[in-house]
């Protein structure tokens, strides 16, 4: 459990300093930062005999980046509060907070509509309501089998995030598996229509990020898999958007 912020948010609290029973702390100095943004000084030189708490405020900070715990990276904003002493070295703690970036309903969000094929074997069209989802969303749509001379044995809908790091000339490329939604069991005749409906709420997601500092991607994708009677699995992928909605409208 760790504070949340928006962006342009107020990041205040207070910092308490308490001495050991029948100790003081002698020190050059107590400040507080916001790491990578901004310092306050809490206390000028001197002496803490007794518990003493220094409040804070940091006004209206720009916080351009959602909090991100990946595979490769970690996007963490850091409170770090500093004691400074000539002798037995400075006193420092840190402590995490979350942000959150929200984002209105985009204004333009087309539907998924594509065709698959496999030679003379499979002839299949699959629409997707939309392409841009808020994290607790229904994912609507539906499959049409129009050819079909393939054993199918199974059908389903899976989630995946790929997260890419750039670490100088190397790119590392990380996917992961969060969902994998059942559609159908058992072989389909031509003409059927399977339909789709997917709550994506149960599943850890974040929003999409795009080049964040140019130093790291998260994207999603959509991939349908069927599965034959021999175990050979096809599959179309899609890239799809996920974003984080106004609290009033989630």
């Amino acid at each position: 459990m760790v504070p949340l912020f928006r962006d342009q948010d107020n990041v205040a609290g207070k910092v308490t300093i308490e001495p050991r029973q029948g100790k003081r702390i002698e020190h050059n100095g107590v400040k507080v930062e916001l790491l990578g943004q901004i310092v306050r000084e809490l206390d000028c030189p001197g002496e803490i005999y007794e518990r003493a708490t220094y409040p804070f405020e940091f006004s209206m900070v720009e916080m351009r980046y959602e909090s991100y715990n990946g595979v490769n990276v970690r996007l963490r904003y850091v409170l770090k509060v500093t004691i400074s002493r000539n002798y037995g070295g400075n006193i420092i703690e840190y402590t995490n907070f979350m942000v959150h970036k929200y984002s209105p309903p985009p204004t333009i969000n087309t539907s998924i509509k594509m065709e698959v094929g496999i030679e003379d074997c499979l002839h299949i069209e699959f629409e997707y309501n939309k392409s841009k989802y808020h994290l607790k969303d229904v994912i609507i749509g539906k499959i049409y089998f129009i050819h079909v001379k393939i054993k199918v044995k199974s059908m389903e809908l899976e989630i995946r995030r790929r997260e890419s790091t750039v670490s100088g000339a190397t790119t590392h490329v990380e996917t992961e598996t969060l969902a994998k939604f059942e559609l159908m069991d058992g072989a389909p005749i031509r003409g059927e229509s399977i339909p789709v409906r997917l709550f994506l709420s149960p599943y850890e997601l974040t929003p999409t990020h795009h080049n964040i500092n140019n130093k790291f991607n998260v994207k999603y994708y959509l991939n349908l898999v069927l599965v034959d009677e021999e175990g050979l699995r096809y599959f179309k992928q899609h890239q799809v958007s996920i974003y984080r909605l106004p609290l009033q409208d989630s």
